[in-house]
């Protein structure tokens, strides 16, 4: 490739996605979104519930969380800050249903010095954003 680029992660599971941040494997700043099946505010007590128990102790979803059974804030604290800085992605809210898929993980690559001035002008917001979150 030429140029510089940056490489970024796109996930498709938010509880998978999720665990890998909180426990290290990815770093929350390599993230430029993740699409979820889900269809939830993290600032609204009960959708935050039923998410948590879901991924807590299974049901309508898989017990992904279930080692992390008390990081409720943790987790909570960590959703609405994703979610804030808009890199929660929820095709459900919009009458999509994605299917799940085995890998979670996609990484691309983003050019830093290779934009025209709108593309490099909208990347330069995107990281005053994401350094002010």
């Amino acid at each position: 490739m030429a140029g510089v680029y940056q490489s970024m992660k796109i996930g498709l599971s938010f509880s998978r996605c999720m665990a890998d941040i909180y426990t290290g494997k990815v770093d929350e700043q390599d993230v430029l979104v993740i699409i979820c099946r889900t269809d939830f505010d993290p600032h609204n007590d009960n959708h935050w519930n039923a998410i948590w128990e879901g991924y807590i102790y299974g049901g309508m979803s898989n017990p992904e969380w279930a080692d992390f059974a008390d990081e409720y804030d943790d987790f909570r604290r960590m959703a609405i800050r994703l979610y804030d800085k808009g890199l929660i992605h929820q095709p459900r809210q919009f009458g999509a249903h994605p299917p799940r898929m085995p890998y979670y993980w996609l990484e691309c690559f983003v050019p830093e010095n290779e934009m025209n001035p709108a593309q490099q002008k909208a990347w330069d917001n995107y990281k005053l954003i994401t350094d002010l979150a």
